[in-house]
């Protein structure tokens, strides 16, 4: 195993489960030092600490707050400051799904979803970028497949991750000379705790339109995250890599 993150400091949100939960044990293996963010679920949170833990982190951190208030993301970011001693990489994973048909969707519903999923990224990048200003750093925002493409009843959940590539190309511009690198993971049907709430046919649908024919795992976007935030993809920023098995090219 190799140490390629030894040294460095990441915060990861929605680490407590999913494609968080596995980014966090990769870079775990790499001797990065994690910072863990996570909303609600103190069990699981609880059990990827003592795994990265395991891996071969030097040090693993808990912070609970809400991803979607922007004065708590910047609480957070100052706390990972003030106990780590710097910020490296930041991972904007953190979302949910609340899917429905425009003409039913809440107005509530669209402010979360936007809020958890796109404001909480453009909130932490803010407070991070000054953190990272003297030395550089990456970020790495989990975008879907959804956010390229669109899909019926996902109105809000794709305006969101559309907006995260956006946020990215935007970012990787305004930030690039200070030598803060700003890329995107876009993960298409991926065996989580969140896509498992689909209905079987939709999974079948997805499952057969791509080209791989079968369902990806956290673990593979987690590589392909590890990378972007590496400096290994030192002259990359500005860029959405897929991860989607060819359901989308």
């Amino acid at each position: 195993m190799t140490r390629e993150f030894e040294g460095k400091v990441a915060l990861v949100t929605g680490a407590s489960r999913g494609i968080g939960r596995a980014t966090a044990i990769k870079l775990a293996q790499e001797r990065c030092k994690l910072a863990l963010a996570y909303a609600s679920n103190d069990a699981a949170a609880l059990e990827v600490k003592a795994l990265c833990e395991v891996a071969g982190s030097p040090l693993v951190q808990l912070f609970k707050f809400d991803v979607a208030d922007a004065a708590a993301c910047a609480k957070a970011t100052d706390d990972v400051l003030a106990a780590f001693g710097g910020l490296d990489i930041l991972i904007n994973n953190a979302g949910i799904s609340i899917d429905g048909l425009i003409l039913r969707y809440k107005p509530a519903d669209l402010e979360k979803t936007l809020q958890t999923n796109l404001s909480s990224a453009f909130h932490l990048s803010k407070a991070a970028a000054r953190a990272m200003l003297r030395k550089g750093g990456a970020i790495v925002n989990v975008t879907s497949v959804v956010g390229e493409m669109g899909n019926a009843g996902q109105s809000a959940y794709a305006m969101a991750k559309a907006g995260l590539i956006g946020l990215t190309k935007s970012l990787a511009r305004e930030l690039g000379s200070r030598s803060i690198r700003v890329n995107a993971v876009s993960p298409g049907f991926v065996e989580t705790d969140m896509t498992k709430e689909l209905p079987e046919a939709a999974k079948t649908a997805m499952v057969s339109a791509a080209a791989l024919g079968r369902v990806g795992t956290a673990e593979e976007v987690a590589e392909a995250i590890a990378f972007l935030a590496s400096a290994r993809a030192a002259f990359i920023t500005g860029e959405v890599m897929r991860v989607n098995g060819g359901l989308y090219m």
